[in-house]
Parts: C-alpha cells; sequence; structure tokens
C-alpha cells in the first residue's frame, strides 16, 4: 500500500513540474505573439492591415489545426537591434478550402517585416517542408525587405535571401502550387518572390511592388513619384501586367486565396497506410507524469508510447535484444508508423549484468538499424522518441565494435528514404543525436518537449571538460588559480553551459521546429504523416557500405 501511495506522489510531482514547465512556454508565446508590440498592431490597424497572426487566422479553416513551425525563431536573439520575435514572420502548416498547405505571413510590426538572418533561414525551413512534402505554400508579403544592419549575413551565402528566389523557381518546376499576396511592401530582392509565385493577388493602397521605392528612385534618377505610381496595385494590375488580381480590403484578397486553393486538383498521394483511428490506452494527460523532474530518474519508455499510440497498436521487434533502444510498428491516429525510442529503464542483458537506459549499446544499435531497414523495405514512415545520452564508451565497447555498430545505425537513418519525424522528449547528446535523426539528418519535422536538452555532452561532464581546459590557460600564462577560483568558473561555465542546451535555444535557432506540449505529440506526428503523403515520390531505399 506503501508502495502504491509513494508512485502517486511521485507521478503528482512529475506532473506538475511538466505541467509548469509547459505553462512557462505558453507565458513565453503569448509574448511572442505581440510580434512588435501593442503600438505597432495599433498603427497596423489604423492603416486597415491585419496583422500576419489575424490574416493566418481568417485565412485558415475554421476548427481545422495549425501547427505553427518557428514560433521561438530569434527568441533571445539580437538583442543590440531590439530582437526580432518569431523571425518577424509567422508560418506553419494549415488548411485552407480543405487542403493543407504552407502559410508564410511577413510581421510588419516587427522592424517593418524586414528580414533578419533568422527570418532567411525560417523562410527557407518553409520552403523546405513545401518542397519535401510536396505542399502548396502561400505567401503573404508584408516586408521592407533585408534588414540593412545585418545585411552581410543575410545576403550573399547559398543559404541567404536569394536561395528563396531561388527555391520559387525550382518549385514551380516541381509543380507545388505557389500563392503570393501582396498586402504590405514588397521591395527590393523582395519583389521577386511574388512574381516568381503561380499567382499574385494585390490589395489597393497598401501593397506595393518595386524594385526601388521613391526615395531611392529619386536619389538614382531624381524622379519624383509616390508608392502608388510607382508600384501599387492599379499600376501592377492595369499598366505593368505583373499581378493578377486588385481587392478593396485584405479580407476580399483572402477569400480569394480560399476560392484559388479550392480549385486544385487532387495529385496521388504516396499510399502511406491508414485505418480508422483509435484513443491510446492511456489518455495523453498521462505524459505529464512519467518524467521526473529534471528527467533526472528511470522511466518506461514503452508507457509514454501507449500514451501516444493507438490502442493495443503497438508491436515490439526484437523485444528482449538491445533493450536501451525500444523498437516497434504501431498506429497513430490511424497512420501506420515504425516507432525507434531511447529506453532510459535500468535494464539486463543476457548475461544478468545491467545497463544504463539511454544510452546506446552495440546490440541496440544493430537492432535499430535493422528495424530502420524493414520500415524502408515496407514503405513505413519513422518516428523517433529521443532521450539519449550517446553511445556507450569504454574499452569493452570499442573491443565490441561501438563504433562499427553506431555508423551502421547512422547509415541506416542517414539513407531512410521513408518520412521522418522526431520528438525529443529528454536527452540529446552527442552522436545519440545524430543516430536518433536529430535536425541534421533530415527528418521532415523535429519537434522538442519543454524538457528537451540537445547539446554534445551533458552538462556537467561539458562543465567539468571545459573547466579542466580553462585551467590550464590560465596556469600556462602563469596565473594561480585557487580552488575557490576553479569553483567560480565551473559555475560560470555550468550556467552557460545550461542556457546552451535548452529547447529555447534551440528552437531560437531552427534547430527543432516549434516546442510542444507533450499531449500534442499524437496530433504534430499525424499531421506530419499526412503533410508526408502528399509526395507520392519515394527513392529505392539503398544503405551502401555498411561494415558487418
Amino acid at each position: 500500500m506503501a508502495k502504491q501511495i509513494t508512485m502517486d506522489l511521485a507521478f503528482n510531482k512529475n506532473e506538475d513540474a511538466l505541467k509548469l514547465a509547459c505553462s512557462q512556454v505558453r507565458q513565453r508565446l503569448e509574448d511572442i505573439y505581440e510580434g512588435g508590440g501593442k503600438n505597432a498592431i495599433k498603427k497596423q490597424h489604423e492603416r486597415n492591415k491585419l496583422t500576419a497572426r489575424e490574416r493566418i487566422d481568417y485565412l485558415s479553416d475554421e476548427g481545422k489545426r495549425f501547427i505553427e513551425i518557428g514560433a521561438f525563431a530569434g527568441y533571445e536573439m539580437y538583442a543590440d537591434q531590439g530582437g526580432c520575435p518569431a523571425g518577424g514572420t509567422v508560418s506553419g502548416i494549415g488548411y485552407v478550402s480543405g487542403r493543407q498547405c504552407i502559410i508564410v505571413a511577413n510581421d510588419q510590426t516587427v522592424k517593418a517585416g524586414a528580414w533578419f538572418p533568422i527570418t532567411g533561414k525560417k523562410n527557407l525551413r518553409m520552403q523546405e517542408i513545401a518542397m519535401e512534402n510536396k505542399l502548396p505554400i502561400i505567401y503573404l508579403v508584408d516586408s521592407a525587405g533585408v534588414y540593412l544592419p545585418m545585411q552581410e549575413e543575410i545576403f550573399a551565402d547559398k543559404e541567404h535571401f536569394g536561395r528563396v528566389f531561388r527555391n520559387n523557381a525550382k518549385m514551380s518546376a516541381m509543380g507545388i502550387t505557389q500563392i503570393a499576396a501582396v498586402m504590405g511592401a514588397c521591395v527590393a530582392g523582395g519583389a521577386y518572390l511574388p512574381i516568381m509565385s503561380d499567382e499574385t493577388l494585390m490589395v489597393e493602397g497598401n501593397g506595393s511592388i518595386f524594385l526601388a521605392g521613391p526615395y531611392l528612385v529619386k536619389a538614382a534618377i531624381g524622379e519624383e513619384v509616390d508608392n502608388e505610381t510607382l508600384g501599387g496595385a492599379v499600376t501592377h494590375t492595369e499598366i505593368s501586367g505583373i499581378a493578377d488580381y486588385k481587392f478593396k480590403t485584405e479580407q476580399e484578397c483572402l477569400d480569394y486565396i480560399k476560392k484559388i486553393i479550392s480549385k486544385l486538383g487532387k495529385a496521388d498521394n504516396a499510399g502511406f497506410d491508414r485505418i480508422a483511428t483509435i484513443a491510446p490506452k492511456k489518455e495523453a494527460a498521462a505524459i505529464y507524469g512519467i518524467l521526473s523532474e529534471g528527467n533526472t530518474k528511470p522511466y518506461d519508455m514503452v508507457q509514454l508510447i501507449e500514451c501516444i499510440t493507438d490502442e493495443d497498436s503497438f508491436d515490439q521487434f526484437k523485444e528482449d535484444y538491445g533493450k536501451t533502444i525500444v523498437c516497434g510498428y504501431a498506429r497513430i491516429e490511424g497512420w501506420a508508423v515504425g516507432i525507434v525510442a531511447n529506453q532510459r529503464l535500468i535494464v539486463k542483458n543476457k548475461k544478468g549484468e545491467m545497463q544504463l537506459g539511454g544510452v546506446i549499446y552495440n546490440d541496440s544499435a544493430d537492432k535499430a538499424a535493422r528495424f530502420m531497414m524493414n520500415c524502408n523495405q515496407k514503405k513505413i514512415p519513422l518516428v523517433f522518441l529521443q532521450d539519449v545520452t550517446g553511445f556507450m564508451v569504454g574499452s569493452r565497447s570499442e573491443h565490441s565494435g561501438i563504433i562499427k555498430d553506431g555508423a551502421k545505425m547512422v547509415n541506416a537513418v542517414a539513407n531512410s528514404v521513408v518520412p521522418k519525424i522526431t520528438i525529443v522528449v529528454g536527452n540529446s547528446y552527442g552522436a545519440g543525436n545524430y543516430a536518433m535523426c536529430g535536425k541534421a539528418y533530415d527528418p521532415r519535422f523535429i519537434y522538442a518537449w519543454p524538457t528537451a536538452k540537445i547539446a554534445v555532452m551533458g552538462g556537467e561532464q561539458a562543465a567539468k571538460t571545459l573547466l579542466q581546459i580553462q585551467v590550464a590557460s590560465l596556469k600556462a600564462k602563469g596565473k594561480t588559480i585557487l580552488p575557490k577560483d576553479e569553483e567560480e568558473i565551473l559555475s560560470e561555465i555550468t550556467k552557460r553551459y545550461q542556457q546552451q542546451t535548452t529547447p529555447y535555444y534551440a528552437a531560437a535557432r531552427l534547430w527543432v521546429d516549434a516546442i510542444i506540449d507533450p499531449a500534442e505529440t499524437r496530433m504534430v506526428i499525424a499531421e506530419g504523416i499526412a503533410a508526408a503523403n502528399h509526395n507520392k515520390h519515394i527513392d529505392e531505399f539503398k544503405t551502401g557500405v555498411l561494415q558487418v
């Protein structure tokens, strides 16, 4: 009886901690949702303009899911420039006229919608999602172009501003529908985006497209001209022929986009298997009590899986082998999936020896690689649930060929042709991040829980390693380091390192697409597979050379 009470108390404590972490995410999002602030929003409304979020709300189908991507982009970055909430762009995957679409809206309240370096990265990520999943993309344009004080970080490189227009051309060749609605300024290089889209809509009085604005025109050639005459909706629909439609209000413009999308032809899909949805065995709220505060104690990943998969659909693969990774087939909202998840329990191997969960051993890597190959053979999307501290180290593991088995697993991840969706539940350290399909391994979507930590190694180990390096450097310069000095240095290093491993730090730099409430895990995976199913083309699966 006492044991049951202890378990209940532990569950409640875990639940409180994770719910508090989710509440902190929501509070920070509320600030981000204000964009450039209440005064900037007021000015937007005074000009008869909706905000970026209001435009998306109006355009999206009522009652349908909208998954925002990159809300934390730029978070706590560019403080010396006044900040850049959400990277100055609101974007995500939603439904318009019943069709799943990518929507990208410049936020004019943030530095006039100017492009910071993270803005470019975010816009390219949205185009990447559109291209990978063959989804229509809608641009709601209201931008002053490149943020000039940081032009050297956004203009000339491969993954900079110009890549957006290159992608416009590539997507057009791929047959991906692109619709651009010009609701504000569209200046300089940015003027190419709507014109390289399939159809261009403009709002009279506010929408404008030109390579150079009135001030630059006067400076360059001495001509005096106003915005509307130079590049307004009337000019581009009646004189230049650049735009296709003009509208009196933004609402009329957005309504017409809905009409365009409603007429798109239905393309063949990838054919990923789906049956009727069955609710999970455990309710989503049960997730909150599984992880301990700070994720410091073992837990059973299978319990978590039962909270996100359809009831009785999870069938483990090699259940009694390689126990620090759980693999198995399941269904999520009816979609067939293959799950690869780190197991944090303390487990025993065949020899009865204890193994630490969260670490990838030889047998676990071997099992996971084989399972991923099976999923590629069967055309089943892969879901990765990350809580990994890395591969096992030490002479015994090295002699057993841990690098070889790890390489086999990494090879299978890298060469997988089925869609991959990654959820960072807890730790995501070192090569474990790679093997479990971190950002570098092209997951279609990658989300983090508030409990996520992404780094090359755990905070304590990293801090002590960095301390040794820093102390050695100081001593080499002839400085005397006392024990209290080491403590101060260690404290400073630990604080900085811990800040850099948070999900907020990762989301700000788009290492993950979003920080999600754990209860939303099932939903975002299902929507991700629905998106991936639009792209019928799947390459032939090849793994290349493997050390066996």
